[in-house]
């Protein structure tokens, strides 16, 4: 058995987790999330503790059970705590304003670029120039600061551009004469 699906996943307080058929149903405070289970894949619930089984002995079955785990995993994680990610603006010029359900964005362009927020997610603006994004789902979290960094990514010369809080830019030399 895969030894990601033998560790259960332990649900903290407030979390309420209803298991119907193949269907996770997930509630905390950040939101509620649902995931459809594999048909390969047994799922338990016993108190405040899941867990998670192949149905079959193939491979195959053993790998969707320890997947499934790190993704119920992530999703109790993100329905108690949240999900963050952080993006800096390296520009002369460059600026970030939110603005109800839309991000206006300055970067460089001859026109302003408006990102439309989408549902499950809010961004934060506590700079002109840092970007934070917040959301229990993980994959939308990420795939928002990833369409955002997507406008205008770090170049390598000057290193300007919309970047991850985290991201290193190496940085090249100029040409010489």
């Amino acid at each position: 058995m895969s030894r990601v699906a033998k560790k259960p996943v332990v649900l903290p307080a407030g979390v309420q987790v209803s298991v119907e058929g193949q269907r996770l149903k997930v509630q905390g405070a950040k939101g509620k999330l649902e995931y459809d289970v594999h048909p390969e894949v047994e799922i338990k619930l016993d108190s405040n503790v899941l867990s998670f089984a192949p149905k079959g002995p193939e491979s195959r079955a053993d790998a969707l059970a320890g997947t499934t785990r790190a993704v119920v995993s992530g999703i109790v994680t993100g329905v108690s705590k949240g999900f963050e990610r952080k993006l800096n603006l390296v520009g002369v010029g460059y600026r970030a304003q939110a603005a109800g359900r839309a991000l206006n964005l300055t970067l460089g362009f001859s026109h302003p670029v408006s990102f439309p927020v989408p549902e499950g997610v809010t961004i934060e603006t506590p700079t002109q120039t840092e970007i934070v994004i917040r959301g229990a789902d993980r994959q939308q979290v990420g795939q928002v600061a990833a369409v955002i960094r997507r406008y205008r990514p770090p170049e390598p010369y000057k290193g300007k551009g919309v970047r991850y809080s985290d991201e290193v830019v190496v940085r090249k030399e100029a040409k010489k004469k």
